[in-house]
């Protein structure tokens, strides 16, 4: 039995293995596991009905007879192909009775299995004292790449690690690019499993050394920015990038493409502008989506709305000094990739 959940603790083991159901799984798990239930979501709601209307002795009995089964059906599927040699650490909610049932038979198997101590709740109380509790949370030391809508913070963010930078993508492990426009495509995690990443990609660097993070509001989409990393971004300092308006209206349009391809979905969105905006000024902005003019309509919003909106909340940031680019070509991303180490290099210095 361990109780490490450290990225090197669980990088010893050949599989990361979550007996939770898949809605457990779905919400937050550890990072890399896999989940092979020892009950399915529909069966763990019959055993508790079960259990808590009818009979305890029942309720075990049914659960032992799934659980043998699920069981059985992983040691021929999914597990089928591991020699003697496999090393796994299983876990479920709080280390209990699913975990020994799986690493009781991998132990007969005669596997070499760790059961994870606490199990889940273990990864989440250290996950909540990093992320939440600002007396355990770790030092950040955290620079802000901030700059108009359409500058290219992402994808000159994207280009931090070829120079020796390190750097944390929060739109990335949110799967949402932070705006009113900013879906992917892909569905956001959960709350939980956002930290969870968060976390991993945090532990995964060296704190001692300046990271970059791009600007971002306390809410990305639907999810928002743990405690402990929204005070340290409030007291980081900026790097900003600047670009022509035209080049910014051009990246919108390239970048936001998944978020305004349905005028539906542009219209439901547009309907649910700030309310400081007039209803005369949203309905020329419907309009114009309607219409699909979007570069109309993105010119709109970026000379109306996000830059505005961009300036009150910078205003009184700590400035590292401004990056300017030509436009928004390959080249320009590169350049300002390299001076913003040469920047952080400077800051280093001082």
């Amino acid at each position: 039995m361990t109780a490490d959940v450290s990225l090197a603790a669980l990088a010893r083991y050949d599989a990361v293995i979550d007996v939770r159901s898949p809605g457990e799984f779905a919400e937050d798990h550890l990072p890399g596991a896999i989940n092979l239930p020892v009950l399915d979501d529909a069966q763990r709601a019959e055993v508790g009905t079960l259990y808590v209307q009818t009979s305890k002795f029942l309720a075990r009995r049914l659960g032992a007879a799934l659980v043998a089964r699920n069981i059985a059906a992983h040691l021929d599927g999914a597990l089928g192909h591991r020699d003697g040699s496999f090393q796994p650490l299983v876990y479920c909610w709080r280390g209990g009775q699913r975990s020994t049932a799986m690493t009781t038979v991998m132990d007969q198997v005669g596997w070499p299995v760790t059961r994870l101590e606490g199990g889940y709740q273990t990864w989440r109380r250290t996950v909540a004292a990093a992320l939440h509790e600002l007396e355990t949370a770790p030092p950040l030391k955290l620079v802000l790449l901030d700059g108009l809508t359409g500058s290219g913070k992402t994808a000159v963010l994207a280009r931090l690690a070829d120079h020796g930078v390190q750097s944390l993508d929060l739109e990335g492990l949110a799967a949402h690019r932070g705006s009113l426009f900013g879906r992917t495509g892909v569905e956001q995690p959960s709350q939980k499993l956002f930290e969870s990443r968060l976390y991993a990609a945090l532990s995964a660097l060296d704190l001692s050394r300046p990271v970059v993070v791009e600007a971002e509001a306390s809410r990305i989409g639907r999810l928002t920015v743990p405690p402990a990393l929204w005070a340290a971004m409030k007291a980081a300092p900026a790097l900003r990038l600047s670009a022509p308006f035209e080049a910014r209206v051009e990246r919108v349009l390239r970048d936001y493409q998944a978020a305004t391809d349905d005028a539906a979905v542009r219209d439901a969105l547009l309907a649910r502008m700030p309310r400081h905006h007039s209803r005369e000024r949203i309905a020329e902005w419907r309009a114009l989506s309607q219409a699909g003019d979007l570069r109309a309509l993105a010119t709109a919003l970026m000379r109306d709305h996000y830059d505005p909106a961009y300036r009150r909340a910078s205003a009184g940031a700590r400035d590292l000094g401004e990056i300017a680019m030509d436009g928004g070509a390959e080249a320009d991303l590169d350049q300002a990739a390299e001076a913003i180490t040469a920047s952080l290099s400077r800051w280093e210095r001082a």
